[in-house]
């Protein structure tokens, strides 16, 4: 895809921007980068919609936040907003997983105008369990582990038995290779830390308030016990206008098939605008 850098709020964000038609921005999650949320597919693109992805701050080739903190929902959502005024675009499709979700979801509340619909892949922000000290102190290992160790202090502090045996393998490719892309390391750590702590709305029924079309993709709490299919049904519940799409039992999850899921996106755009 076409390279382009961007400016935001103290960082430099890069890009690409691809196709024409439909503008559909895809948003990563932590520790991910622009490629995996539609994982380097192109059907999009070739399906006639003009597709813009970017590294959020700290990961892959954008710069770090000018503060170990600033990695929070706050800027997270001022970033999109950056991306979106610097292609000229008045609104557009977001199709976001995980933190890029919650981002998406963020910018959908506070400037709906801007977001045409929302593809909301595996979120995982429980309001209830924000503050539980056990869920963040296993984002603080994962950061200790990846400032100390590099990628392999990473994966060692993932915990990787507790993966389903079907699963732990390719978890493990997928986390050693996307942790390669990053040119800031620390920063990716300083997220780690700042991300799960961060809110990018107070209540799940704050969600209701959302008009646009949305699907919401969830996974199996077998392949992915992060991002569990209930918290997943919640939110396609108080999503005005939302389904729910799952793969069937026993299948690789849908966000792991960037070609299934390229079409949920396409479908939801066509639909949306």
């Amino acid at each position: 895809m076409p390279e382009r850098t961007i400016s935001a709020g103290g960082v430099t964000l890069a890009a690409c921007d691809e196709g024409e038609g439909i503008p559909v921005v895809l948003a990563h999650g932590l520790t991910a980068t622009r490629r995996y949320v539609v994982m380097g597919s192109h059907a999009l693109q070739r399906g006639g919609q003009r597709v813009i992805a970017y590294d959020a701050r700290g990961h892959s080739a954008s710069s770090p936040a000018p503060a170990p903190h600033a990695y929070g929902y706050e800027q997270l959502s001022a970033d999109l907003v950056a991306v979106l005024d610097a292609l000229a675009l008045d609104r557009a499709v977001i199709a976001g997983a995980s933190m890029g979700a919650h981002t998406a979801l963020r910018l959908a509340l506070e400037l709906p105008e801007r977001v045409a619909g929302l593809v909301v892949i595996t979120p995982a922000y429980d309001p209830v369990e924000h503050d539980d000290e056990r869920r963040l102190a296993r984002w603080d290992a994962l950061a200790d582990g990846l400032r100390s160790g590099g990628v392999e202090g990473f994966v060692g502090a993932y915990e990787l038995d507790s993966v389903p045996e079907a699963w732990r393998a390719t978890v493990a490719t997928v986390l050693r290779q996307r942790l390669a892309q990053h040119a800031h390391l620390d920063a990716v750590a300083d997220a780690l830390h700042a991300v799960p702590r961060s809110r990018p709305f107070d209540d799940l029924h704050a969600l209701a308030r959302i008009e646009c079309p949305a699907v919401v993709v969830a996974s199996r709490d077998e392949a992915d016990p992060g991002h569990s299919l209930a918290l997943g049904e919640t939110y396609a519940e108080l999503l005005g206008h939302a389904r729910l799409a799952v793969e069937e039992e026993g299948r690789s999850p849908l966000a792991w098939q960037g070609g299934q899921l390229s079409k949920l996106i396409a479908q939801l755009a066509r639909e949306a605008w």
